[in-house]
C-alpha cells in the first residue's frame, strides 16, 4: 500500500490543526501527530523534565517515537501538524519519509500576519503548550522575527505535491485535492 505523509508548515494560528483535524476526518486510514499535544502532555504531567533553556528535547523524543511507531507499526497516512518553518528540519524531515517510502505532500499556510495578528488576539486557546512564552502573542511576534533569518525560508519544490493556502477560503480545495492524490495512487 502506497502511503502518504502531509506536513503542515506555518506560524500560530494560520489554521494548520483545523486543516490537520478536518483532513484526517475525510482521508481514509490517516492519523494527526500534533506536537502541540505532546508538549501539553509533558506541561501537565512531566514538568520537571523539560530542558530549562535550549532545544525541547523531551518533546521532540515523544513526537519521534509516536512518528516512528505511525510509520513501523501501522498502515495509516501521516498528517504532521507543526509549524515546520526551518528549513534544515524540514528537510531531515522529508528526506527521512523518503526514506520510508511515503509520498510527501507539504502544505504551507502563508497568510498575512495582520490576519494572524486578529486571531491571536481573539485565541481562546490553552497556553499550555508553551515552555517560554507567555501567550499566541508572544509567539506570533517571535515567529514573525525569526522569519528574516535564512533558515525559515518558505518551502517550494521540497516535496512530491506541494499547496500554499492564503486564505482560509483556500482550505477545502486543497483537503479535496489532497484525498484526490491519495485515492487516485
Amino acid at each position: 500500500m502506497k502511503r502518504f505523509v502531509i506536513i503542515t508548515v506555518g506560524k500560530t494560528h494560520s489554521g494548520k490543526t483545523t486543516f490537520a483535524r478536518t483532513l484526517e476526518l475525510k482521508l481514509h486510514n490517516s492519523v494527526v501527530i500534533d506536537q502541540d499535544n505532546h508538549a501539553e502532555f509533558i506541561n501537565t504531567y512531566y514538568k520537571n523534565l523539560r530542558p530549562k533553556r535550549g532545544p525541547n528535547t523531551i518533546k521532540y523524543a515523544v513526537t519521534q517515537t509516536i512518528v516512528n511507531h505511525a510509520v513501523n507499526q501501522t498502515d495509516f497516512h501521516l498528517i504532521l501538524c507543526n509549524s515546520n518553518r526551518a528549513r534544515q528540519g524540514r528537510l531531515h524531515l522529508l528526506n527521512y519519509f523518503q526514506d520510508q517510502g511515503f509520498t510527501r505532500i507539504l502544505v504551507h499556510f502563508n497568510l498575512p500576519d495582520h490576519v494572524l495578528e486578529e486571531r491571536v488576539a481573539k485565541s481562546q486557546r490553552s497556553t499550555n503548550v508553551f515552555r517560554n512564552a507567555s501567550s499566541f502573542v508572544e509567539v506570533l511576534m517571535k515567529q514573525q522575527a525569526d522569519s528574516q533569518h535564512a533558515d525559515m525560508a518558505a518551502p517550494e519544490n521540497e516535496a512530491d505535491h506541494f499547496f500554499v493556502i492564503q486564505n482560509s477560503d483556500e482550505v477545502e480545495n486543497v483537503i479535496q485535492n489532497i484525498v484526490s492524490i491519495v485515492q487516485n495512487i
